[in-house]
């Protein structure tokens, strides 16, 4: 039986869901988060059409669906927006998405809504500048803050002040069925570390990211797919693991660009 979403912030007027249990099969795990503040919603990566149909029936126990006021897309991957046509077309929502993939994102959007339901995609799309930007959402100012190349070209996060959550997307990624916050980092490291190595760009994007990042006043740090780094302990040593990865292009040797046998 599907468990209910994790809370991961309530004052009230101020809510954090996080959905972990949607994926089942051959998709890979991924978490997706819900963030309310006075009547108005974020929706974080909901994902393709493994997590639509049953995401959509989560998040109508708790919003009005059709009241959706934003979904926000950290990049341009499957799991990460591909069912934006049907969210288009069931919601009211605006897309937020880094201005590189703004104009790929109709690509993802059949004909049929603007031929049979007069829906522009890109008319629905907040194209992010790659500074980032405030998010006003009820009367809460969330920030959209650039995590370039980690992994995308154009990829961003989304920092909550309020809960003072960080959704990293993925970074922190771990390749476990599980969401409980991680307790004993050192036996976690082997969950994250070939992700890392091969899905992160290089060891100067991780340590510029790592210095923004500890600029934050934070008490977790969520990302979509895994266990979250709950408290101080636990965001240092992931802070400072990933500070001294070497990942990406600073692996890469002319062995990785030969022709093959």
């Amino acid at each position: 039986m599907r468990r209910e979403p994790i809370v991961l912030f309530d004052n009230g007027s101020h809510q954090c869901l996080m959905f972990d249990d949607l994926v089942s099969g051959e998709g890979v795990q991924s978490n997706q988060f819900l963030i309310t503040d006075h009547d108005q919603y974020l929706l974080l990566d909901p994902g393709g059409d493994l997590t639509y149909t049953p995401l959509s029936l989560e998040l109508s126990k708790h919003i009005p669906l059709q009241s959706l006021t934003y979904i926000f897309a950290s990049h341009q991957d499957p799991d990460i927006i591909a069912s934006l046509d049907k969210w288009l077309l069931h919601t009211k929502a605006r897309v937020i998405c880094s201005k590189l993939w703004a104009r790929f994102l109709p690509h993802l959007t059949a004909s049929y809504l603007s031929l049979s339901h007069g829906i522009n995609t890109y008319d629905r799309i907040i194209a992010l500048p790659d500074g980032g930007q405030t998010i006003v959402l009820g009367k809460c100012r969330l920030k959209a803050v650039p995590a370039h190349f980690l992994h995308s070209v154009g990829n961003f996060q989304i920092y909550d002040p309020v809960s003072r959550i960080l959704f990293s997307g993925d970074m922190g990624a771990s390749m476990v069925d599980d969401a409980s916050p991680v307790v004993d980092f050192a036996s976690h490291v082997p969950h994250m570390a070939a992700f890392h190595r091969r899905y992160m760009a290089s060891n100067r994007a991780a340590r510029l990211w790592v210095n923004m990042v500890r600029e934050m006043d934070l008490a977790m740090i969520v990302p979509q797919h895994g266990r979250p780094f709950v408290g101080p302990e636990m965001i240092k040593a992931f802070l400072d693991w990933i500070e001294n990865l070497e990942c990406g292009l600073d692996l890469m040797t002319q062995q990785h660009y030969a022709l093959p046998d």
